[in-house]
Formats: C-alpha cells, structure tokens, sequence
C-alpha cells in the first residue's frame, strides 16, 4: 500500500499561531518541507487578511517557493474570489473547502451551507484541467451544533465524487476509529484530515486507510488548529504519521529525518515546544 501524505503545516498549521510570519518565512517552510520526500503540500490559503492575518501575503509566499519536480503544491479557497487569487499564482492543486453543518459555514465563511456547496460547485466548474480536491470539514462533530449526522456528510461527498478528489476533515478532533471507518466506507471518499485534540487522531488515520482511503492530511511538528473553533488544538504530526506509516509497513516516499529536521526548524522559528512526539523522542531504530 502507498499512501499520499499531504502537509498542511504552511497553511493549516500556521493559521492559529499567535504571530504572523513573514511570507519568506513561509515560503522557506514550504521549501524544506519539500526536501524530505513529501508528494503534496498545501502552501497557502487565499482568504481575507483581516478574517485570518497569519495567512496574509499568500501570493508573495508562493512567488518565493522554489519549486520541486514531483511536489504537488496546493492551496486552499473558499469562494470565487479565493479561486481567482488561486488561478493567478499557478499552484498545482486547488483545495475547497466547506463545513457540513449551516452554524461553522455562516462563521467561517460568512454562508449558508447550501451557498458554501455552491459555491464549490462553481470552482470546480472554472478549475476545469486544474486537480482539484472538496474537504468536508466538521464531517464528524461541529462546536457550535455538536454531533453531526454522517447522511448529510454522505449526501455532501456524494454531491462532488467523480468531479474531485474528497477528503473528510474531523476539525475539532472529536472523532474515534470507528466512526471514521465507517463514514469513510459509507463515502467512498479518498483522503482524511485528521486533528489529535483528544489523542485520538492516529488511530483515526489507520482506521481510514483500513476503510480505502489513501490521501492523509497532516502538519509538521502537530501544529496547527482553526480559528474559529474554540479549543481546536493541533493536527495529526506529519513526522509521528511518518513514523506509524512507515513501522507499519506502509509506504509514503517521505525521509523521516530530514522531516525531524523541519519539525526541529519550526520549534525554533516559532520559539516554543511543538506538540509532534517524533521530532523530540527520535525514530526507532536510532539512525547507525
């Protein structure tokens, strides 16, 4: 088996830090992330500077990325406009994304949940040749309405299989193994972004592969969370996923040092421990 793990540290990861960092430094995480292997790396996001200020400058962070043969640099978007700033750059795969329920919709892109579905729709008309993948976020549980009912989830991912690649995003970390399992069965879809809020974000990622996917989401050194949702901590580590990939026979094409090495990096840039296992414990075996 060979799954495809997408580091969403430049963009996902960043958004709810404290400070803004510069679009060099940016652009210099996406660069070393590039270097260890990874296939995919979600760089930037095209939203509104005052709704998410660490995302600022997304057009000069992708002017200063080098670009790798054989990455996949991809960027997020809400709306058309989101769409247009996205087409003018370049980048190689474009990532919509709407929540399943109407309260997180309204919150964080200011629609309804059926606008936000069209809204989607309507991207993915003018992407045309462009790859192109549709995440569900909230598809297991919301802050504001709770448990989410996994029939309107499916009837979501149904609304765009065949047209895009569909990844469902369990946002607040609320989800268990078996619930993942079963909604990505029920779905067919192909890929999982996964939070570890309540440490359960590891298994979860097992448990969709188990049930077919093969896109996982992740964000060096677990950083990460969402602005607007309360109490939203980090994403799955891409170096601990590596890591239980790797052990457990399943390949990603990703060097777990030089990973390590970027997890190290970005402890450094942001001044603080981050919340990943691997970058500080070392891999097992030692290296030699």
């Amino acid at each position: 088996m060979q799954v495809t793990v997408c580091d969403v540290g430049p963009r996902d990861g960043l958004q709810n830090e404290p400070d803004r960092l510069a679009p060099e430094t940016r652009a210099e995480l996406v660069d070393r992330l590039a270097g260890t292997g990874l296939r995919r790396i979600e760089a930037v996001s095209f939203v509104r500077d005052d709704r998410v200020p660490q995302m600022a400058g997304a057009e000069e962070v992708v002017e200063r990325i080098h670009r790798r043969p054989g990455v996949e640099y991809a960027g997020l978007v809400l709306n058309e406009k989101g769409w247009e700033r996205f087409a003018a750059t370049g980048l190689d795969r474009v990532d919509v994304t709407f929540a399943a329920t109407e309260t997180f919709n309204r919150r964080n892109g200011n629609a309804s949940l059926e606008e936000a579905v069209l809204r989607a729709e309507a991207i993915l008309a003018a992407a045309r040749e462009t790859p192109a993948t549709v995440t569900i976020s909230t598809a297991f549980g919301d802050p504001f309405e709770g448990r989410v009912d996994p029939g309107v989830v499916a009837d979501l991912a149904a609304r765009f299989s065949g047209r895009a690649e569909v990844v469902l995003a369990d946002t607040i970390g609320v989800a268990t193994p078996s619930q993942v399992r079963a909604l990505v069965e029920r779905t067919g879809v192909d890929g999982f972004h996964g939070h570890n809020t309540r440490n359960t974000g590891y298994a979860n990622c097992l448990a969709a592969l188990d049930a077919g996917a093969r896109v996982l989401d992740a964000s060096v050194g677990g950083t990460g969370g969402c602005p607007f949702s309360p109490r939203a901590t980090g994403n799955v580590a891409t170096e601990d996923l590596v890591f239980l990939l790797e052990s457990e026979g399943i390949e990603t094409g990703v060097d777990l040092d030089a990973l390590t090495a970027v997890a190290e990096w970005l402890e450094g840039v942001l001044g603080r421990p981050l919340e990943g296992q691997v970058y500080r414990a070392g891999a097992w075996p030692p290296a030699g």
